[in-house]
């Protein structure tokens, strides 16, 4: 160092709280590369002997030879045997060019970068978009959030480590794109007997998500800038993920009976796949009817269209037997069926799963190893026996029962508390219950109210595509027991007063 300011300018550059996770040599030689990057410290500055340095700093002379080692390596410093180490004579004309190659780049009207700056055309449409803000804790009356207080943790436990020890370390190793076989096989069995499904171990994908399901589902079937059918209202995270892959999003509307068949004979459009939530239709938890569900299947038959059959909540379904899915009836193959874990199990276990046409499995194992390889083994394979053991259907069965006495409990608390505010659709199923505002009441303002009292109301208007809206909340109910609800819906009750 050539001065004692040099030192000190040192010593607070240590003391920055960025480094003070770092061990002491760290801390040294990072504190020595940011006095060169800044110019402290010119080029053929010839810096302090390491006795001497370590006697001034009250340091071990080991510690700063090992961050002189680092500096040497990284490019910083130049050690000469019997004369000392110095700051490279190039580094002033790296980092001139390093510096103009910056304000290059940089806009002279603009002190902060701008977002978006240097994204493609789909980055900022991505960014623009705003994504897909999940559910991260349980709040009244967030929705698609499942009750995971009461999941058998201790059997996922067991069952996991005897997976662990009967595959010891063939589990830490890539697998199968496609999924692991006792998983497809698993998933297959519960589909025939539980949905009415038609499908083989073969047809399985195992994905992270439907969100990734639908994703790949746009990339395969639909070029950019071409259409795709959407229920109205509908799912904004298939939205978003059709948006995200550049796909033009058409809206088909809903009724009580589900998606208006009549609307998908009558588009032309040009698109080539509908998506759809037949068993509970997203948001209003309508069931497609039978009827519509063959005129469904013959209507893409006869056009070479594609359904993207979402079976969203079809395990809880409350009043009477659930309808058989889409996929069951089509013999023509014309079905992707989507379906998760997510919402029957928990929302952290991260894992989906599509039925493919056969002809369309192989196009999908491929561009899912392209995105993210495989779902990790360990846990495909618990969940595996957790399914052969017949813990998944148990516990399907237990929150069938539990969900469908909230559902009935918020109904109530909505007509008691909330009876001049908003009337409810009772769904026949599902996690939430569609409610619409009385003449009156702006969503807008009563979300704001909401959340100043700490209560979140998730509008309905969002999920409408066209210029026509609905205003309403969509209120989801199976995480809260009977006493949030009633807590919560107290409390909004008193918001909306005010």
């Amino acid at each position: 160092m050539k001065s004692v300011f040099e030192l000190e300018t040192l010593r607070m550059r240590l003391s920055d709280a960025d480094l003070q996770p770092l061990d002491l040599h760290q801390r040294i030689q990072r504190a020595l590369r940011a006095l060169i990057l800044d110019g402290a410290l010119g080029p053929g500055v010839k810096l302090p002997a390491t006795r001497a340095l370590a006697q001034s700093l009250g340091v071990a002379r080991d510690t700063v030879e090992n961050a002189y080692v680092q500096l040497q390596r990284d490019g910083f410093v130049v050690r000469r045997k019997g004369s000392g180490s110095y700051v490279p004579e190039t580094m002033g004309t790296e980092l001139r060019g390093a510096e103009r190659r910056r304000l290059r780049f940089r806009s002279p009207a603009r002190s902060t970068p701008q977002a978006g700056a240097g994204l493609s055309r789909r980055g900022r449409m991505v960014l623009d978009s705003g994504g897909v803000a999940d559910q991260q804790v349980i709040q009244a009356f967030a929705t698609g959030l499942p009750e995971t207080r009461t999941f058998p943790v201790q059997v996922w436990e067991r069952l996991q480590r005897q997976v662990l020890k009967d595959h010891r370390t063939q589990v830490l190793l890539h697998g199968d794109p496609q999924g692991a076989r006792p998983l497809r096989e698993a998933i297959a069995a519960y589909l025939n007997l539980e949905r009415g499904a038609q499908v083989s171990a073969e047809q399985i994908l195992v994905l992270s998500s439907t969100r990734q399901a639908l994703f790949l589902c746009a990339q395969l079937l639909v070029d950019a800038g071409k259409p795709i059918l959407l229920e109205n209202p509908g799912y904004f995270g298939a939205k978003k993920a059709f948006e995200s892959a550049e796909a033009k999003v058409v809206p088909v509307d809903v009724d009580a009976q589900g998606i208006r068949t009549d609307l998908l004979r009558a588009d032309r459009s040009g698109a080539s796949c509908v998506y759809v939530t037949p068993s509970h239709q997203y948001p209003t938890g309508a069931t497609l009817s039978l009827e519509r569900r063959l005129d469904l299947i013959h209507w893409a038959a006869d056009n070479g269209k594609w359904i993207l059959e979402d079976d969203y909540d079809s395990e809880f379904h409350y009043d009477g037997l659930p309808t058989a899915c889409v996929q069951g009836l089509d013999k023509y193959q014309r079905t992707l069926y989507i379906g998760t874990f997510g919402k029957t199990l928990y929302p952290g276990l991260r894992m989906g799963y599509m039925a493919l046409p056969l002809e369309l499995v192989r196009a999908f194992t491929h561009a899912r190893s392209i995105l993210d390889g495989h779902t990790p083994q360990a846990v495909q394979l618990t969940l595996a026996r957790f399914m052969e053991d017949g813990h998944y259907n148990a516990h399907v069965r237990a929150m069938r029962k539990l969900y469908a006495g909230r559902r009935d409990y918020m109904l109530d608390a909505i007509e008691r508390h909330l009876g001049a505010v908003v009337a409810p659709l009772r769904p026949a199923g599902g996690m939430q219950i569609p409610c619409f505002l009385k003449p009156g009441w702006s969503e807008e303002a009563t979300i704001r109210q909401a959340a100043a009292a700490g209560v979140q109301l998730p509008g309905l208007s969002r999920l409408y595509l066209g210029p026509q809206k609905q205003s309403g909340w969509l209120l989801g109910y199976a995480c809260l027991t009977e006493q949030a609800i009633e807590t919560a819906m107290l409390r909004l009750a008193q918001a909306l007063r005010q």
